[in-house]
């Protein structure tokens, strides 16, 4: 059986702050958990709140998953693909990029996830076609200079490319709610995918969800709602599936910058 492997990294808006009871269902053999912490002997029906109890007391901890956009990447990614992901997680709420870099709990713990993945996959008959990681963090260093977090960003993600990720796409975080405070930091992660190579952006909606009368947005806009983060996963699973399959470097609209996202690279 072919699957796709995926870590989900980052930090609270990848984690989930949802209502698991409003996230789409995945069907069966659509996609799965690998619960590299918990049980790492089998795959689990993919549901929210993807990845609760995947804790690790000395890498990383997240107990406040209330619903993801995972399902939703899945079910569109799959719709296209037509190959299931086997999803991992490894996301903490409120990392800094710091916490993120090689020799850190936290990254070293995320590579342990994803080794740990695909021996057991390799081990039980499965064909792993791509590997891969979805990023989305960035908010809790809003205010760090764009040298240091491109230094720190591309640092990671070279790390992940040894161990075997074949590349980051990016889901570029929104602004906080009737504040400009996340401004500079949408536009140092869209600048960097347009000249990293090895990384793509394919979801920029949060930056359009701080309108009130769209009440996608909650906890002080911050978090979103589970219909935000289910429009996320449809737009990020498209682009990602489009990017596997053609590997061009997805359009979409960019509610940022009110036009269309096209890259460099393209």
């Amino acid at each position: 059986m072919k699957v796709d492997l995926v870590l989900f990294m980052g930090q609270s808006n990848i984690a989930g702050r949802g209502n698991a009871e409003e996230a789409p269902g995945v069907a069966e053999g659509h996609g799965y958990e690998f619960r590299a912490v918990t049980d790492p002997t089998k795959l689990y029906p993919l549901i929210e709140p993807f990845g609760v109890a995947e804790n690790k007391e000395d890498g990383i901890t997240e107990t406040i998953k209330t619903g993801s956009l995972v399902s939703a990447f899945v079910n569109e990614y799959y719709l296209i693909t037509q190959i299931p992901i086997v999803a991992v997680s490894a996301s903490k709420g409120g990392s800094s990029i710091d916490e993120w870099q090689p020799g850190t709990p936290y990254l070293d713990d995320a590579i342990k996830r994803l080794r740990t993945a695909k021996e057991w996959l390799g081990s039980n008959g499965y064909e792993t076609r791509h590997v891969f990681m979805v990023w989305c963090q960035g908010e809790t260093d809003a205010l760090m200079p764009k040298s240091d977090y491109v230094s720190k960003l591309t640092n990671m993600i070279e790390e992940m490319l040894v161990h075997g990720v074949e590349r980051c796409y990016m889901i570029r975080i929104g602004n906080k709610e009737g504040t400009d405070l996340y401004k500079s930091m949408i536009q140092i992660q869209t600048d960097f995918c347009n000249t990293y190579p090895h990384a793509t952006l394919v979801s920029t909606l949060y930056a359009g969800m701080t309108s009130d009368k769209l009440n996608l947005m909650k906890d002080d806009g911050i978090h979103y709602t589970q219909e935000g983060y289910n429009r996320v996963g449809v737009e990020a699973g498209r682009n990602v599936a489009f990017h596997v399959q053609n590997r061009k470097e997805p359009v979409m609209y960019d509610p940022e910058y009110g036009g269309l996202y096209f890259s460099c690279k393209s």
